[in-house]
């Protein structure tokens, strides 16, 4: 009896160090894949901006992360796609930017 308690809970102890041991594993591959994915984003946009477009949106992503994930996706599937011929400059990065922009709304307040 002692001894098929002792042997259910090695088993037990394996399975579950088998599975934290497949976990462990499986959340390297996802960073190491996260890794690779950014480095080729980040390869594929400094070919396509200048540095001066690069800085901008650097600085912009501490502010605004989420659009600036939004316009660098939209950069990379132009480039992808082939209709960005040259490097875009800080001019033009300010255009594509203003463009991406949400409308704002100018809101007047009347006091009655």
């Amino acid at each position: 009896m002692d001894d098929e308690l002792a042997d259910l809970r090695r088993k037990k102890l394996e399975e579950l160090q088998r599975r934290q041991l497949e976990s462990q594993l499986y959340a390297a591959q996802q960073e190491q894949m996260q890794q690779e994915l950014e480095a080729k984003k980040q390869a594929i946009l400094r070919a396509i901006l200048t540095p001066e477009a690069r800085e901008r949106l650097s600085s912009i992503r501490m502010t605004r992360p989420e659009f600036v994930a939004q316009i660098e996706a939209q950069l990379i599937m132009l480039a992808q796609s082939g209709r960005i011929r040259s490097a875009i400059t800080d001019e033009q990065l300010k255009a594509i930017l203003k463009q991406a922009q949400p409308k704002k709304r100018d809101i007047k307040i009347r006091r009655i």
